[in-house]
């Protein structure tokens, strides 16, 4: 997929979830809540995914951003013969 088929479809996308919102007054019941839903696991989905990422940054780097010299990685030698 070239870099303009890609732009295209994410202005697509974008302009499709503009016109759903701009309806969702008049919308039923029925469909405020499963757009509620889709829009809540989206956002469940981005905040877990920037948990793991911070998560997995802090074990490597500590806080102050410097490595942690416990997770150093050693090399392997081969055995004495």
């Amino acid at each position: 997929m070239s870099p303009e088929d890609f732009l295209k479809e994410i202005q697509t996308i974008g302009e499709k979830f503009l016109l759903k919102v701009q309806k969702l007054p008049k919308a039923d019941p029925v469909e405020i809540a499963s757009f509620s839903v889709v829009l809540l696991f989206i956002a469940t989905v981005l905040v877990l995914t920037i948990i793991a990422c911070s998560c997995c940054c802090y074990s490597c780097c500590g806080c102050d951003g410097r490595p942690d010299p416990r997770h150093k990685k050693s090399r392997v030698r081969p055995a004495a013969r």
